[in-house]
């Protein structure tokens, strides 16, 4: 069997791409489930993919699961149910549309990752480690000013109300850098696809609780016990922390010598340049970020659309509620899980392009959609088509980012790769609309099919460029 796919290897960065399995001790070797012929028989097809699924219940993958839900949890709290709160209060749409900038720290969040990856806690980091110390840290905070923004009143106090949405998404996006680079770093090469996949399980019960169950705890007590609930429910994330070892193989950063200015220099360079320098030194660094950027654009340009398409096609509220929430939910789960499965057997860069065709073909059913109307048998398919593809492209992708980052600055370069793949899926799909209206449903979608095309273009360059790499077997009769 061939080697897990690895990243570019790094031209002229200053420490060298390390792999989470070698930092361990551990021997490079292949990855289960990879390419190539093995040395046993292997069990039949719909078996040894079945099998597979065994990889879900290994401890490591249900603490990532468990840090996932405490990742997910507090961002529906700072818009989705804030603005159902505010919309209840009489709060203008105008003043509601503003308090979407609160997430802003989302996008920014790689800005203050070199601290979170290099800065020790005086006392935590010594006892608990480089991980666990941050993320102890960061969640009882972020608990606290969960209740804070439950217990103001947003009708008296909108400012303060906004300020602590402020605190929380900080304090949220600080946790996910730190929980991002704990995932990376506690789980072997092979168990990567799998991991992405378990973060978004949790992730997206993590949203579910903070936004559905969250309304239903305010219908039984009121927003203070509903957003109270919220905060207790990030014991979740500590409890999994506490609980958990820190990853092997991650040592703290080295002092740093001489005078207080040469120090921050050096702390500087280490922590702020090395991570991006190093990011940006590899081979083919600029084709990699443009593939991080575009790989999901043409499936997230259609989705900008799908909810005015089913509007303009006389779909009823309750119609989407029960498919496109509920079914489509769950053909979410099953696609992130069987994504896992496929990166476990078929290797990163395979599953990249098998979910990357999936997803652009999943774009034709928004057209197919159009023509058939108002069908609810047809409105099943798409969505759950387009969940299950969509769900399966996130897990390889997710799997692939986590590859790509040197175990020296985790935390720094996945936070700079998560949020470059933001770009594709938020500011160049905005466009969708104003397409939409030139177009017509139809054209747009087909569009938006070929938009993929980019993406899987860059990427088989990636791949042509790895298997370029990849040592040669010699000739027959050769040492």
């Amino acid at each position: 069997m061939a080697p897990h796919p690895s990243p570019l290897p790094a031209s002229g960065a200053r420490e060298p791409q390390i792999s989470p399995r070698s930092a361990r001790g551990e021997r490079e070797g292949p990855a289960r489930g990879g390419e190539g012929l093995s040395a046993e028989r292997p069990p039949l097809f719909p078996v040894a993919w079945l099998s597979s699924l065994a990889i879900y219940r290994r401890p490591r993958l249900v603490a990532v699961l468990l840090m996932g839900f405490s990742s997910g949890l507090p961002l529906a709290l700072t818009f989705a149910t804030l603005s159902f709160r505010l919309a209840e209060i009489g709060v203008s749409r105008t003043a509601i549309g503003l308090f979407a900038l609160v997430g802003v720290p989302y996008s920014v969040k790689f800005l203050w990752s070199p601290l979170i990856d290099r800065m020790p806690i005086p006392g935590l980091s010594r006892r608990l480690g480089r991980r666990r110390g941050w993320a102890l840290a960061i969640q009882p905070v972020l608990a606290l000013a969960i209740l804070a923004l439950g217990v103001v009143d947003p009708r008296s106090a909108p400012g303060l109300t906004a300020l602590f949405a402020l605190a929380v998404a900080f304090l949220s996006a600080s946790q996910d850098i730190v929980i991002d680079a704990y995932r990376i770093e506690l789980l072997r090469p092979e168990e990567q696809g799998a991991g992405a996949a378990a973060t978004q399980w949790g992730y997206r019960f993590g949203m579910l609780a903070a936004s559905a169950g969250a309304l239903y705890a305010a219908s039984f007590g009121g927003w203070r016990f509903a957003y109270g609930l919220m905060a207790a429910l990030m014991l979740v994330g500590m409890v999994t922390v506490w609980l958990t070892p820190e990853p092997d193989g991650v040592a703290a950063p080295e002092a740093l010598p001489g005078a207080a200015a040469a120090r921050l220099a050096a702390w500087l360079r280490r922590a702020v340049l090395d991570p991006f320098g190093d990011m940006l030194t590899r081979e083919g660094a600029l084709v990699i970020l443009a593939f991080v950027i575009l790989y999901k654009f043409g499936d997230a340009l259609a989705g900008t659309m799908s909810n005015p398409l089913y509007v303009s096609l006389g779909f009823t509220k309750v119609e989407l509620a029960n498919i496109g929430k509920i079914y489509g939910f769950a053909a979410s789960l099953g696609g992130l899980a069987l994504g896992g499965v496929v990166v476990l057997r078929l290797g990163v860069m395979r599953a990249l392009f098998l979910c990357g065709v999936l997803q652009m073909l999943s774009n034709l059913m928004y057209a197919a959609q159009v023509a058939a109307g108002h069908n609810l048998v047809a409105l099943a398919l798409t969505i759950g088509v387009e969940n299950l593809t969509g769900g399966m492209g996130s897990a390889a992708f997710v799997a692939y980012l986590s590859g790509l980052c040197n175990i020296a600055f985790t935390a720094t370069q996945y936070a700079l790769l998560s949020s470059l793949a933001a770009v594709g899926r938020t500011t160049l799909s905005a466009s969708g609309g104003a397409l939409a209206d030139a177009l017509g449903w139809t054209p747009f979608f087909l569009l938006s099919t070929a938009a993929c095309l980019p993406g899987l273009a860059l990427l088989l360059w990636i791949m042509r460029g790895e298997n370029r790499r990849l040592p040669r077997p010699a000739a027959a009769g050769q040492p």
